[in-house]
């Protein structure tokens, strides 16, 4: 690469940032800001380049002493406006009238350096020095893009940590969430479970208070006569009949073998298992989507200009003389080339979108419930007859 390709590289970069700070709306605030520091820092790398590796090789050359002073002054004013811009609300209302008088600003100054700066570094420097300020220029640029791009591994790296911590912040808080929703129901099924067994539980002690009240209402029917002997013939016979049917209260809630009494019930409960089927979240696996940059050659095709010098010998047209003749005349007429100015820029090619889609689906939970039964015998008869509870 050659010093004039070189020069002008950063402008071209620059003219691509500036429209698009020009297209972009007040409310793209984030933008601004990201396309406006891809342009300061262009913009001061071209400064930069200038004034630490051609400015003090001009300034030794008499030729181009005289051309460091303006371009300075241009160089001094791009830097101020950068730091205006820079201290502006991107969606302020005067900051894109101010992008453009920089961009004018530039523009003169880069239209400057091509006329004027270039052509006189060329005439006045030797092939030689110009290549010398041609290979440090690359080796700072190479250094300053080495540099951005161990910046931005840096940054993506740190980004992926912490969307790894993230994402195991978010399992364990799952997996704690599950576990308390576990030991919510454990606690749950053991209550219901204690439930259970007391109200089992109360049952024959309510069934042998029922006795005992039979038992004490038998006793208060003994009869009195106001004779003391026949009182207490009546009472020995009383307390008879209150044993008799304590006893039979007893076995009533404890029955073993034989008949129950007559005229009184037997409580026999008949239980059955309910199945309740509830739901809980669990972790299936996880999908990882990871962005990684692959490099491809590409090629383009330009046509470019070529100007050179064409001497040639023709008669006149006239045998009159017009203008000087018979002195000394110089004539400097400087040949150009268009060369290849690279850049790149980008554009959104296509979007990833990662979303969560939840859907519903029936599924048949199969499980086997117990139940009570009751089978009843008569014993007049020769077969058994079986009751579903």
């Amino acid at each position: 690469m050659n010093l004039r390709s070189l020069m002008q590289a950063v402008p071209a970069k620059a003219v691509e940032l500036f429209t698009k700070l020009t297209d972009t709306p007040d409310t793209a605030v984030k933008t601004r800001e990201r396309l406006f520091a891809e342009l300061k820092a262009e913009l001061e790398r071209h400064v930069e380049l200038e004034q630490k590796y051609l400015f003090p090789v001009l300034r030794k050359q008499a030729e181009t002493k005289e051309l460091i002073a303006p371009a300075t002054r241009d160089n001094k004013t791009l830097r101020a406006m950068l730091n205006e811009l820079d201290a502006l609300p991107k969606n302020d209302e005067a900051f894109l009238p101010k992008i453009a008088e920089l961009q004018k600003t530039f523009r003169q100054h880069a239209r400057d350096e091509k006329r004027e700066l270039l052509p006189a570094v060329q005439k006045a420097l030797s092939e030689e020095q110009v290549q010398d300020i041609v290979e440090k220029m690359e080796g700072s640029l190479a250094e300053a893009d080495q540099a951005r791009q161990t910046e931005a591994e840096e940054r993506r790296a740190a980004a992926r940590r912490e969307r790894e911590e993230c994402e195991r912040a978010e399992l364990l808080a799952q997996q704690e969430q599950q576990a308390e929703q576990e030991r919510e129901g454990a606690a749950r099924r053991n209550g219901e479970a204690t439930r259970e067994a007391v109200e089992a539980t109360a049952r024959p002690l309510e069934t042998m208070g029922e006795a005992g009240k039979h038992t004490a209402a038998a006793a208060s029917l003994v009869p009195r006569t106001g004779f003391p002997f026949w009182d207490l013939m009546f009472a020995l016979s009383g307390a008879s009949s209150s044993r008799d049917i304590a006893s039979r209260g007893a076995n009533i809630s404890a029955p073993k073998t034989g008949q129950p009494p007559r005229n009184e019930e037997e409580v026999i409960p008949l239980a059955e298992e309910v199945l309740v089927v509830g739901k809980r979240t669990v972790n299936t696996g996880s999908t990882r989507i990871r962005r990684y940059v692959i490099e491809t050659p590409v090629e383009q095709q330009i046509s470019l200009l070529r100007e050179r010098v064409v001497v040639e010998r023709r008669r006149p047209a006239t045998n009159k003389v017009t203008g000087d003749t018979l002195t000394e005349l110089s004539i400097e007429v400087v040949e150009t080339d268009e060369v290849p100015v690279v850049a790149k820029s980008v554009q959104l090619r296509e979007e990833i979108v990662v979303r969560t889609e939840r859907t519903e689906h029936l599924e048949t939970v199969r499980e086997t419930v117990r139940q009570d039964e009751v089978e009843i015998e008569h014993a007049n008869t020769r077969h058994r007859v079986r009751a579903r509870g």
